[in-house]
């Protein structure tokens, strides 16, 4: 009796043992199984969404800045804002562009300088603070350059001070320049043909002989001139002193413009 009850018992406790050992390890496999899916696969739709999302939105505010950005011609030689506004077919012609360009191109519509950026577009997207202070910084920089610009051109080199020789040929050469200064007409070789004539080339030539002479007023200098002929054609910037080769050259040759239209219609006494 007690080895047939200790059989009976045995294959009981044994299909229980075994049943709980099933059961057991059932949920010991299943339980890490389980935890491993939802640990891995939970968080991947929330994920992916945000990471497909994220591209698109940046896409867009891309296309938004480049769409809303103006767009600009550069201006070519020979261009007219007329012919650029046909080109682009602005909208409101080319007073509208002239309009929404008056700052670059200046108070004249008509005259527009190669190489300057036109904008074409009228509704341009309001710009950012970065984007407006980069603005300013480019416009400060390009009037920086444009205001350095003078300062750079070189100086234009001083006039070299003209010398004349103290002699007949450097007297004629002068008075020539004064001539010229004043509108009266000559020419070194009308004068140098009458001074030859008149005193040799001697500037302290006088005549005590002659009907002036007689007068009281005898004629002086390389060209013969009188004194109140020399008063009255005397040529501002020049000596008052009718022995001086300047002065009584210059003060003939504004003599004889007046009688004879120059000295160079001077062939004899006059």
């Amino acid at each position: 009796m007690p080895a047939q009850g200790k059989h009976r018992r045995s294959p009981s406790t044994s299909l229980r043992r075994g049943l709980v050992a099933v059961t057991a390890g059932g949920a010991v496999l299943a339980l890490p199984v389980i935890g491993a899916t939802s640990a891995f696969a939970a968080p991947a739709p929330a994920a992916a969404p945000q990471q497909a999302v994220a591209p698109a939105s940046v896409s867009a505010q891309v296309n938004s800045a480049v769409q809303a950005a103006p767009a600009q011609h550069s201006v070519a030689a020979g261009e007219t804002l007329s012919k650029i506004a046909r080109e682009y077919s602005v909208s409101g012609g080319w007073e509208k562009l002239y309009e929404g360009n008056r700052k670059i191109v200046g108070e004249n519509p008509d005259l527009i300088h190669p190489g300057i950026k036109l904008t074409l577009g009228t509704k341009a997207a309001k710009a950012s603070p970065s984007t407006a202070r980069g603005a300013e910084a480019d416009r400060a920089d390009r009037s920086e350059r444009i205001n350095a610009a003078p300062v750079a051109k070189a100086a234009p080199a001083a006039e070299k001070a003209v010398t004349y020789t103290n002699d007949l040929d450097g007297w004629i050469k002068e008075s020539l320049a004064v001539m010229a200064e004043q509108g009266i007409p000559g020419t070194y070789e009308g004068i140098h043909r009458n001074i030859m004539r008149e005193s040799s080339g001697n500037p302290a030539a006088i005549n005590n002989w002659d009907s002036n002479a007689v007068k009281g007023t005898p004629s002086k200098g390389l060209l013969q001139v009188i004194d109140p002929t020399f008063q009255a054609y005397h040529v501002s910037g020049t000596s008052t002193d009718s022995y001086d080769p300047v002065a009584n050259i210059t003060a003939a040759c504004n003599y004889a413009a007046d009688r004879y239209g120059s000295i160079d219609n001077v062939f004899g006494a006059y």
